[in-house]
């Protein structure tokens, strides 16, 4: 095998390696290749972009990035969501106008990576729930499908959302192509088989070569059986972006970067060896930032890291970004030398792979697991499904977030605020409920827990809570175990002065106990810590009761 210059390799490689990344690469591009050109017509875009989105990306990212095996190119999210931009631009579908329109999308959105790389902003990662964005994913796997739908029958479907897309589907299924209808059968039951008893097989490749020579020895475009057409054969040409189009694709890019980034993050960090180091979000931002400019200065579609790609990647030995650099380069040697094939390939081969493949983002077991946990989370999920099909893909991505912001916002202006006792015979305090009714508590003492940060938002949301146990046990005095509470805001502060106050006048006492050193220190220094002086501050939840039981009070309650 012929060796590189040490600096031209990417990291993570070391020799002895090259046969295992070798044998990698090419399996993975049996799989990439065919579904990269799939879905380049999921965005309306020619399948000759898909092969330009495997090959610079991909080489792109192998070189500079941090993850060993992830996979980048283009996903069925990605593809689906460019698509739903491009239409938006050239609702009439325009072939020149759509590229130069995908070309200024992938600059920009690579663009938006790289200065969020620059800023530090790794940390959005996990800024997507995984229940909104098991909702947002089924939804956009859900609309695929339908939009696929036509091309299996043989029908030319605009892209005109989901529900008029389906009524023009129903409608015109009586001018259904037999031919299209019967080979797309065939594939289909192809497919399924190779992916169910040959699962080692590399079954989108499997399926496109034989819709391939079954054009090319019956004839199949004589019954109506429509193919991609010519290809350009060669390398891809400089692209440059159309600067008028900045404007009106921004919100978009920031969309697609988003989900770029998401799904890149996550395939990584899922199929990262134990020996390997962990992906480093700012330094992926930055790769996959100049993947997708390198990749739209020569024609490739907004690229991602994939999570099928990157596990076909892994399991078939991958240990270094070798792998990638090999699977760039069969895209590049199909360039070359199998266009003319590829023009005989039929849409409906493609539309198989992008169908099946995007049954997978539809997870109703998903749903049903998120649901036997948390209902608040399930509903979450089942909102941002219903964004993505009555609203589109974009808009859903809004809506994914906003979701995903207001559980956020949920969880902190309610935190948990319960009453708790001691586990007899030991010193664990918990949640007094009916399942625990031999926990020990004292006549008149009352112990809270909070939990969280207190600040502005939830602070009268966290009193209102501790009234309504006040009122319910009616205690001579309350202990609020603050352990759980990680800050204290000056907002806060001044609402549980107040609070201590009105339990003075009703001959109620407030201790606290259990405070970690910040928040210590600053109520201490509040009017708070005035009134409640060393005595009604305690190291621990366990020193309170004892000065409680101590002085004597429980004998007076």
């Amino acid at each position: 095998m012929a060796q590189f210059p040490a600096s031209l390799l990417p990291s993570g490689y070391r020799r002895g390696l090259g046969q295992a990344d070798l044998a990698a690469g090419l399996t993975a591009a049996a799989v990439v290749l065919p579904k990269a050109m799939a879905y380049a017509t999921i965005a309306g875009l020619p399948v000759q972009v898909g092969l330009y989105t495997a090959l610079v990306p991909m080489a792109v990212y192998a070189l500079l990035g941090s993850s060993r095996p992830l996979s980048v190119s283009t996903t069925t999210t990605l593809a689906i969501l460019v698509g739903s931009e491009l239409n938006r631009l050239s609702p009439l579908g325009d072939p020149s106008a759509l590229v130069a329109a995908s070309t200024t999308l992938a600059l920009l959105v690579g663009t938006m990576l790289c200065g969020a790389a620059l800023l530090r902003l790794g940390f959005i990662a996990n800024f997507i729930s995984e229940s909104v964005l098991v909702g947002f994913k089924s939804g956009i796997g859900l609309v695929i499908v339908v939009d696929q739908l036509p091309k299996l029958l043989g029908l030319h479907g605009g892209k005109e959302g989901f529900f008029r897309g389906l009524a023009a589907l129903l409608v015109g299924i009586p001018q259904a192509s037999l031919a299209t209808v019967l080979l797309s059968a065939a594939l289909f039951g192809l497919l399924f088989g190779l992916k169910r008893r040959l699962p080692s097989v590399p079954a989108p490749l499997v399926v496109v070569a034989v819709a391939i020579a079954g054009c090319a020895l019956l004839g199949l475009d004589r019954f109506g059986v429509e193919l991609v057409g010519a290809v350009p054969r060669g390398l891809p040409s400089l692209s440059l972006p159309r600067l008028d189009l900045l404007g009106g694709l921004w919100p978009g890019a920031a969309g697609i970067a988003m989900m770029s980034f998401t799904e890149s993050i996550a395939a990584a960090r899922a199929f990262r060896a134990s020996d390997e180091p962990s992906p480093q979000p700012d330094r992926e931002l930055l790769a996959l930032g100049l993947a997708n400019i390198g990749g739209g200065f020569f024609g490739a579609m907004a690229a991602g890291g994939g999570t099928t790609q990157t596990a076909v990647n892994r399991q078939a030995g991958a240990r270094s970004q070798m792998a990638e650099l090999v699977t760039a380069g069969a895209a590049l040697a199909t360039l070359l030398l199998l266009a003319p094939l590829i023009a005989l390939m039929p849409l409906a081969a493609l539309a198989v792979v992008v169908i099946v493949y995007s049954f997978e983002l539809i997870a109703p077991g998903e749903f049903l697991a998120i649901r036997r946990v948390r209902h608040i989370e399930f509903r979450w999920a089942l909102v941002a499904f219903l964004g993505v099909v009555f609203l589109g893909t974009l808009k859903g991505i809004l809506v994914a977030v906003i979701l995903s912001l207001l559980a956020l916002v949920q969880q902190e202006v309610n935190p948990p605020v319960y009453a708790i006792g001691r586990k007899r015979g030991t010193d664990v305090f918990r949640p007094l409920s009916a399942r625990h009714p031999r926990d020990e508590t004292w006549p008149g003492l009352l112990l809270l827990r909070a939990e969280g940060r207190l600040f502005f938002a939830n602070a009268h949301g966290v009193l209102q809570r501790m009234r309504a146990e006040i009122n319910q046990h009616q205690p001579r005095v309350v202990v609020l175990d603050g352990s759980a509470v990680i800050d204290i805001e000056y907002s806060a502060l001044k609402v549980i002065t107040e609070a201590e106050r009105r339990l003075d006048r009703q001959g109620i006492s407030l201790w606290l106990a259990g405070l970690n050193p910040t928040v210590l220190e600053v109520i201490r220094r509040s009017e708070l810590g005035e009134r409640l002086g060393k005595e009604r501050m305690h190291r621990n939840i366990e020193r309170a009761v004892e000065h409680y039981l101590a002085a004597g009070l429980d004998q007076q309650a």
